[in-house]
């Protein structure tokens, strides 16, 4: 709604603009409503997505089958080989029942499903004596990841995936390994999952250290219910995410959880760091600056959704839209063109400018014109009050232009709260935090999670945990780059 210029002084001004604030604010949430009910749920519109238009090349293609292709060749092959009855082994021409093999037949293919299984590794320690019975020495027995447990690293890893990687609450998983005859306790599994995180601690804690002091970092923050806050009360506690990438440009992932969403978070873990932090709007990121060099850098993402919730109530936000899916245009560009570092910046400063030239002049102009506290006002305000933190992506080629990277590590964590609905107390939620660390990491640098935990949980009983040089190589990446081809 559009509020007409008024020359004169009126006693029902001020009555009318609360009206068509109220108004405006009603329409919207009516929107959103009607949105979430009967709506896509995707702010997909004009805007182009950086990669969109990156095809791969022949190369590309043909190497991405032949992987494809020795996958499948590593699988497990059961061959069975059908014979031609006795009916037809004789040639109806002329009678000769000799028929010899041509070639070595039709292969068909058919993939079938063999479902996991758990096995029982019996350990069977030698046990020797002297015939004057004065000596007896038993062999060394099976080595255990957790003293005095039955359970193997296979087995903890495997458990830590189903419930961080694939969301399974563990009542769900009692369920399946019940069916598959190992009735296991859900708080026994429980109990193993805290082990395994306690286990890791040194490492995941080191992963957290490592992404601390990188220069561009990404956070974000989503709730996560708790049981118990410590007065025996249920409360809201938060899953906290801080992304940032090595100097190959591969992300990894910490996640921290926390009681409340207070910034001393944030502040906790970046004091005394420098570069930039990249964030949404929310003001608990404001004491970073406090106690770093650290600059804030402002989310496109967040704007654009913005003008997109506004949509419904005022088509005009259509216009920023395109604008700002113009700066992404440029990203896009840069990245067809494989640029990277100086290159990408100088890049971003010759064609960005202009067009948030154009963008401050729409902002200005639709300020006069629309409603303060209506939707399309408060993505105006949102987009001048942060017009400095916008544009930090002129300063550093590694500072993207939105902080999507973030909110995607965090998906995982909404997904496993619609399952598993809550943790139990701030204890149980920093031991979670830190197992979705290792995952999320993990699935960043395309490695599987399972093969990663379970051979970590059986290595980290050799590794002095106090040694950070130690752990080192057990941090994802290093891991990885230790693997064979």
């Amino acid at each position: 709604m559009v509020i007409p210029t008024v020359d004169h002084d009126c006693e029902l001004k001020d009555i009318v603009v609360e009206l068509a604030n109220k108004l405006a604010k009603v329409e919207h949430e009516l929107a959103l409503i009607k949105k979430a009910h009967v709506g896509p749920k995707t702010e997909r519109s004009k805007m182009p997505r950086i990669d969109a238009g990156k095809k791969a090349t022949a190369e590309e293609k043909l190497a991405k089958r032949r992987e494809r292709a020795r996958l499948k060749a590593e699988i497990q092959t059961v061959r069975t080989e059908h014979k031609v009855p006795a009916a037809e082994r004789v040639c109806p021409a002329c009678g000769n029942d000799k028929l010899r093999p041509l070639g070595k037949g039709n292969i068909t293919t058919v993939w079938e499903f063999v479902p996991a299984t758990f096995i029982k590794h019996e350990h069977v320690q030698e046990t020797l004596r002297c015939k004057c019975n004065g000596y007896v020495v038993t062999a060394p027995g099976a080595p255990k990841v957790i003293e005095g447990g039955r359970y193997g690293a296979s087995f903890l890893a495997h458990l830590v995936v189903c419930k961080c990687a694939d969301h399974l609450p563990l009542y769900r998983l009692e369920k399946d390994f019940a069916r598959q005859g190992i009735p296991i306790a859900r708080s026994t599994m429980t109990d193993l999952t805290h082990r395994v995180s306690s286990m890791t601690k040194p490492i995941w804690t080191a992963l957290l250290d490592t992404i601390r002091v990188r220069r561009v970092v990404q956070a974000d923050e989503t709730r996560m219910r708790m049981l118990d806050d410590g007065t025996g009360k249920p409360r809201n506690g938060f899953m906290w995410t801080f992304v940032a990438a090595d100097e190959n440009g591969d992300l990894d992932v910490a996640i921290v959880f926390a009681a409340n969403r207070s910034g001393e978070t944030p502040r906790r873990i970046l004091e005394g760091t420098s570069g930039y932090l990249l964030v949404d709007g929310y003001s608990g990121y404001n004491d970073v600056a406090n106690v770093s060099t650290r600059k804030r850098a402002a989310c496109h993402a967040h704007l654009r959704r913005y003008f997109h919730d506004a949509l419904a109530t005022s088509p005009i936000a259509q216009e920023a839209m395109e604008l700002i899916g113009e700066l992404y245009g440029v990203e896009h560009e840069a990245a067809r063109r494989s640029l990277s570092g100086n290159s990408k910046l100088e890049f971003r400063k010759l064609n960005a400018p202009p067009i948030r030239d154009r963008l401050r002049q729409w902002l200005e102009a639709q300020r006069r014109k629309q409603l303060p506290k209506s939707p399309i006002g408060a993505a105006i305000r949102y987009g001048l009050n942060n017009w400095d933190e916008l544009g930090r992506f002129l300063d550093d080629a590694g500072i993207p232009l939105d902080n999507n990277n973030s909110e995607a590590a965090l998906r995982r964590v909404a997904l496993g709260r619609k399952n598993y609905l809550f943790v139990g107390d701030v204890a149980s939620g920093i031991n979670i935090a830190g197992l979705y660390t290792l995952i999320a990491t993990c699935e960043a640098r395309r490695i599987n999670p399972f093969a990663y935990l379970a051979d970590v949980i059986t290595r980290l009983k050799d590794v002095d945990i106090e040694d950070p040089a130690a752990i080192v190589p057990l941090l994802p990446a290093a891991w990885l780059r230790a693997r064979p081809a």
